[in-house]
């Protein structure tokens, strides 16, 4: 039960419930949501999908951040020189 649409996505501003990095999963429960960071997403997984009404990953976003911040990087590079 993994999903992203129609799921308000998440943020910078959305952290982890445990370790307080970005979260990139949210699941919603009974009782309300979690979110996890990618490492502890993957870990929660397979135990949150017996309890959890729906699962969003957002972790295909992991790569778009990243590949931004290298070009973030480099540009402020190019302009310290």
């Amino acid at each position: 039960m993994t999903t992203t649409e129609h799921a308000p996505r998440l943020t910078a501003l959305d952290r982890c419930d445990r370790c307080g990095a970005r979260a990139y999963y949210r699941a919603t429960l009974m009782s309300g949501e979690l979110l996890f960071c990618g490492h502890h997403g993957r870990a929660a997984l397979v135990s949150l999908k017996g309890q959890a009404l729906r699962i969003d990953d957002f972790t295909a976003e992991l790569a778009a951040d990243a590949s931004s911040n290298l070009n973030a990087q480099e540009g402020q590079g190019r302009s310290a020189h």
